[in-house]
């Protein structure tokens, strides 16, 4: 951790009477700890500064972060705005329903949430349409022997997306490429030269939305055909208030990335802590063999809840969105502390994910939470893939697609007689910021 700070910032300082975490760098602030170590640093600030404290992330400015449990609750508290989202990166977020409150958020999610709901995904067909693209990749991960987990997850899982959408799956490593530039968009110092971030970023975001302003034009002239953009461009163009192009190709070059980002992230994770604990791999192979076949509907998750679990104990010990933001458009009380209309501030997921006074042994990895969970599913327990509950669309979709890779990947390997094993350390090289995910050099044989 003390590489990751800066040594001649070691000063301790208050802002607003709330102390600044020392170690920051010009430009980047604590940019590089929040993105190597996040865990590691908030553990620190809270054993010396306690439970709020300004953590400095470059470009995006100073955040007033966190620990109190009663941080949760600012996720759903009428004084807090999500405009701070967009200010932070306009270029990948401005439009988007995430960056929006009230009657402009309630417009876009409208024209969006119905065809994502349980009852949408299934009278599309949206299961039958996934499972034979996810067995036959797992299939070919079975017969090259290993792979790189996360490159192959995202391969995946773009995929899926653009079968969802009804686009044609062509050049996906160019629209992975694109996109991981795209998101470098949030970390970008404000310098826009040839060969930097803010200047790829920009260049990446202007070549999706060619693409999607294709689609949807498309979309207008062949209504008839199926898919989530032709069904988006319907919702929108039936809307009482009439919703712009921009504003329709922002929330699907949202959808997209949330779609197989975060999505192929956890996937990675579920496969590696299938592979360092034999214990999960022969529970989920026994679910497997009973259930017998990869489910295709919302009804038939509740059949193979070893799955379940696993896709959810997954999210909570490795959250694909380890930090939310909002903006206090009114002063608030947090804790002991007073919060002053104005300030932005940051909930770290990350930290109440795997906090003791929420989760029993939180450190400990136990399908046993859930199994034995009597209570239902909450929005809390949505939180990792979105930017809060209310935003969280794709939970539902990423639900079925992760329990039917399960069942896939352990139908598909116990057919062969293997199982996966890890080749690589999985905690080297794990990134936490702008979203989290394993290495990208991770790999995982079947043997």
């Amino acid at each position: 951790m003390d590489m990751l700070l800066n040594p001649l910032n070691r000063r301790h300082r208050l802002r607003h009477d709330i102390p600044v975490v020392p170690g920051a760098f010009p430009l980047v602030g604590h940019l590089p700890a929040v993105v190597c170590d996040l865990p590691c640093l908030l553990r620190r600030a809270e054993r010396t500064l306690g439970s709020h404290f300004w953590l400095d992330f470059g470009p995006a400015g100073h955040l007033m972060t966190s620990l109190d449990p009663d941080a949760l609750a600012l996720l759903r508290h009428k004084d807090v705005s999500s405009a701070l989202i967009e200010d932070i990166a306009p270029e990948l977020f401005g439009g988007t329903l995430v960056a929006q409150d009230g009657i402009a958020h309630r417009q876009a999610r409208d024209a969006i949430q119905v065809s994502l709901l349980p009852k949408g995904l299934t009278q599309a067909g949206i299961g039958e349409l996934f499972a034979p693209v996810i067995r036959a990749r797992v299939q070919r991960w079975r017969d090259h022997g290993d792979v790189t987990i996360l490159r192959e997850t995202g391969d995946l899982m773009l995929k899926l997306i653009f079968s969802l959408m009804g686009i044609p799956a062509q050049d996906l490593p160019g629209w992975r490429r694109k996109y991981r530039q795209l998101l470098q968009l949030i970390v970008a110092p404000p310098v826009d030269l040839p060969g930097l971030p803010l200047r790829r970023g920009r260049a990446a975001r202007d070549w999706i939305d060619a693409r999607l302003r294709e689609f949807v034009r498309a979309a207008r002239e062949h209504a008839s055909r199926t898919g989530l953009i032709n069904d988006m461009v319907s919702a929108f163009d039936r809307s009482d208030d009439a919703l712009s192009d921009d504003v329709l190709v922002a929330n699907i070059r949202l959808l997209l990335l949330g779609g197989h980002d975060t999505t192929a992230s956890t996937m990675a994770w579920m496969v590696i802590e299938l592979a360092r604990q034999p214990g999960l791999w022969d529970a989920l192979v026994e679910e497997a063999q009973r259930v017998g076949a990869v489910p295709t509907r919302h009804a038939d998750l509740a059949q193979c809840p070893v799955a379940e679990a696993l896709f959810r104990e997954t999210l909570r010990v490795h959250p694909a969105t380890p930090l939310l933001v909002r903006r206090a458009v009114r002063d608030l009380q947090l804790g002991q502390r007073r919060i002053p209309a104005g300030t932005d501030l940051c909930v770290p997921l990350l930290h109440f994910s795997t906090s003791a006074l929420l989760h029993e042994a939180p450190d400990q990895f136990r399908l046993a939470r859930w199994l034995q969970r009597t209570e239902p599913i909450g929005s809390m327990d949505m939180l990792q893939f979105g930017t809060g509950p209310h935003v969280c669309m794709g939970y539902h979709l990423a639900w079925l697609e992760l329990v039917q890779f399960c069942i896939a990947l352990a139908l598909t390997m116990h057919e062969a007689g293997v199982r996966p094993r890890l080749l690589s350390d999985a905690e080297k090289g794990r990134r936490y910021y702008p979203t989290a995910h394993p290495s990208m050099t991770i790999r995982i044989g079947f043997s």
